[in-house]
């Protein structure tokens, strides 16, 4: 696979860190090209993306940024830093970005718009999910076999406009939801290795979805409800005790679903290391004031425990607290 033209569609905190990242390192062969907003893409113009990172040199990449997709010629891989709720609306953003070869990585917490397609683990192949794809654009103007699948460990937050701040070192699974390790696969994960990112190709990238999201599904939505970092809602038995809940349905349903996991569900809850002073995601969104990311966590546990005939009854009740929390959160 030939890969000169990539583009970041969503140049938020870890979607700018991705093109600035890519730019910095292998920008003579590649162009890098960002889709962005508001003050993020006016800061991005004037004076690029920066990345800070304790212990680390900041660095500053230069990048070509727009909010208008279609002015764009065709690219050889698209990345998009969009969440799972503000996907389906850039359906024929991402489209317009499209040759016969392009392939698109989504990095995205939660069950993805595509996880179904080439599923070989469930009798569910092939399903659509109306909850993420509400018109099934992404499906039909998108298309998941061109979806390449990412799990992304990597703490990051847009500190001012242009600018993120990331904790830890991160690393990121990639996948072809087929399992098939394609000589696609190898070359994007090649050239991203490249560009310095921790690239781990897998050929079970569900399994990564489902471990990723025992810990989304109950710290995201538990720190939204409780303003709470994650080290304080551990100390705290009470809501720890939630977060084990959650974790423990979440892992019930992913395995009805095929899902492998390598630890316990103690395993899973009590980290060795203990749990560091993280503001997730959601709390982020929730302090300002934007729509919160519901659906592809607790929501998709809840949707897919029914479907599988699996109890939910932690995640159905942090489920509908969240919601109400979003709305009133958006009502002011």
């Amino acid at each position: 696979m030939t890969i000169r033209n990539i583009c970041v569609y969503g140049a938020g905190a870890l979607g700018g860190a991705f093109a600035a990242t890519i730019a910095n390192t292998i920008g003579d062969q590649v162009k890098v090209t960002v889709i962005a907003r508001g003050a993020q893409l006016a800061a991005i113009k004037n004076s690029g993306l920066t990345i800070e990172k304790a212990g680390v040199e900041t660095v500053t990449a230069r990048v070509d940024a727009t909010d208008n997709p279609f002015e764009l010629p065709p690219q050889d891989l698209v990345i998009t830093g969009l969440k799972g709720h503000q996907l389906a609306d850039a359906a024929k953003g991402i489209a317009a970005l499209l040759h016969e070869k392009t392939r698109v990585i989504n990095i995205l917490n939660g069950i993805p718009w595509w996880y179904f397609h080439g599923d070989e683990h469930s009798r569910f192949a092939e399903r659509q999910l109306p909850e993420l794809d509400p018109e099934g654009q992404l499906w039909s103007l998108v298309g998941p076999q061109r979806v390449i699948g990412c799990v992304a460990y990597q703490g990051a937050e847009v500190i001012e406009p242009g600018t993120t701040r990331l904790s830890g070192n991160g690393r990121f699974f990639l996948g072809e939801p087929s399992g098939d390790m394609s000589a696609d696969l190898n070359d994007i994960s090649a050239l991203l290795t490249s560009a310095g990112l921790n690239i781990l190709p897998t050929p079970r990238i569900r399994d990564e979805i489902w471990l990723k999201l025992t810990n989304n599904a109950a710290f995201n939505p538990i720190s939204a409800l409780t303003r709470s970092r994650m080290d304080a809602i551990m100390a705290n038995p009470h809501t720890a005790a939630q977060v084990r809940n959650v974790m423990g349905e979440t892992k019930s349903v992913g395995e009805a679903f095929g899902a492998t996991f390598e630890k316990s569900l103690d395993e899973l809850v009590d980290r060795p290391g203990g749990y560091d002073p993280v503001r997730t995601s959601m709390l982020q969104d929730c302090l300002a004031g934007k729509q919160l990311e519901i659906m592809p966590l607790t929501g998709m546990v809840v949707t897919l425990g029914k479907l599988a005939g699996v109890p939910t009854p932690t995640c159905e009740t942090i489920l509908a607290l969240t919601l109400q929390l979003d709305q009133a959160n958006r009502d002011g």
